[in-house]
């Protein structure tokens, strides 16, 4: 049974690829009966005797819809007038050309939430450019201060712009959209670009380098790797662990637990100083394991914690108390998160393929059988 605070709300999905499922994925663990359209063609060529591994695409069904066929785009304008809101993430234009724009389907449900998923955004010199989450968090300003002083900038894989600055602000902008609808009675349109959204996740930067503390050379601030006690360090067993002692009584407490005399050293905040006290330490935290280092430090306050591998992670015992990761069907993926305490989120299934429980999900989107034949008989629906 599903569950969640998004519960009753309906959320059409024209499928896409990274941002767009992450906020069809979250939304539907918070509740939504999120229906995704998938493309006719991947329905047709595709192997449903395999179970789909995809994580991004757990807890909803879907249509295989011919967009490109008339009554396929009608089908999806009649599912708009039963929807609170659609998320896209095709190029701008490409909507429009197909039919399915903010103008009609706004036309039919003028309550709808009609959520856009671009890289550089709605308009602007390259709002047609091709790109990819390295391009946009590039153009943000979140790439360039990520690595090591003197070495080039360090891809974050495709966290930033992708999925914090993509599909989260999306996610964040629909249902803030919805929160307005319900005093004014409006949908409208939410323009997530990625640009933006990695853009405002710099915003402590800005605000550091606006006071002075903050230098735009790459790997020589406080929380880019430059600290002696803001990093991560190699343990004899090859792993690593992460420090994170940037206040004072937690970097007495660090000295402490790893033996190093507070008055043999230079200040903390003494930058010169920093190369010289991470070798100190990079030593240190070489001579036992990770393991042994969990015993000695987890759990203090010298802010620490063991730099887990993916595989790894659901056996923590704090992730694993908590619950955080889930492994349904022997999957192993993050449960749905933030924690609700009347109206828990849950995975309301497993990942479906293109078309996959179609017939039950227009059903209960209140479409008749009869209407669903006809559109499969014409084409319209695989």
């Amino acid at each position: 049974m599903a569950t969640g605070p998004l519960l009753g709300i309906r959320v059409i999905e024209i499928a896409g690829i990274g941002p767009g499922p992450f906020c069809g994925m979250l939304l539907s663990d918070l509740g939504a009966d999120v229906l995704r359209v998938d493309r006719a063609e991947v329905a047709r060529r595709g192997r449903p005797e395999r179970p789909n591994r995809d994580v991004l695409a757990r807890g909803r069904r879907s249509i295989a819809v011919d967009l490109k066929h008339a009554d396929g785009v009608a089908c999806v304008l009649e599912l708009c007038e039963r929807a609170d809101a659609l998320i896209e993430g095709f190029r701008p234009g490409v909507m429009e050309r197909l039919g399915l724009g903010p103008e009609p389907c706004l036309a039919r449900n003028p309550g709808l939430v009609y959520g856009r998923m671009t890289g550089f955004g709605q308009e602007g010199p390259l709002a047609q450019a091709a790109g990819h989450d390295i391009n946009y968090i590039a153009l943000a300003g979140a790439l360039a201060p990520i690595g090591r002083r003197g070495e080039p900038p360090v891809p974050p894989l495709n966290l930033v712009g992708d999925f914090g600055g993509g599909g989260l602000l999306l996610a964040f902008g629909v249902v803030c959209a919805l929160l307005e609808r319900a005093r004014s009675g409006q949908g409208q349109v939410v323009d997530a670009a990625m640009v933006d959204g990695a853009a405002a996740l710099t915003a402590f930067v800005h605000g550091m380098r606006n006071m002075g503390a903050w230098s735009d050379e790459r790997g020589v601030n406080l929380l880019d790797g430059a600290a002696h006690f803001y990093d991560a360090y190699e343990t004899q067993d090859g792993k690593y662990v992460s420090i994170g002692s940037i206040e004072a009584q937690f970097y007495a407490e660090l000295l402490e637990k790893t033996g190093l005399d507070p008055k043999s050293l230079p200040p903390q905040m003494d930058r010169a100083q920093w190369p010289a006290l991470k070798q100190k330490l990079r030593a240190v935290f070489l001579t036992k394991t990770r393991d042994e280092w969990c015993r000695i430090m987890e759990g203090s306050d010298v802010c620490f914690a063991p730099v887990l591998e993916t595989g790894e992670v659901a056996e923590h015992p704090h992730n694993k108390l908590r619950g955080t990761f889930v492994t349904p069907g022997g999957q192993l993926q993050p449960a749905p998160a933030p924690r609700f305490s009347r109206t828990p989120g849950a995975i309301q299934g497993p990942p479906v393929h293109a078309g996959e429980r179609a017939d039950e999900a227009l059903a209960d989107w209140g479409i008749p059988g009869e209407r669903v034949r006809k559109l499969r008989d014409a084409g319209a629906l695989a």
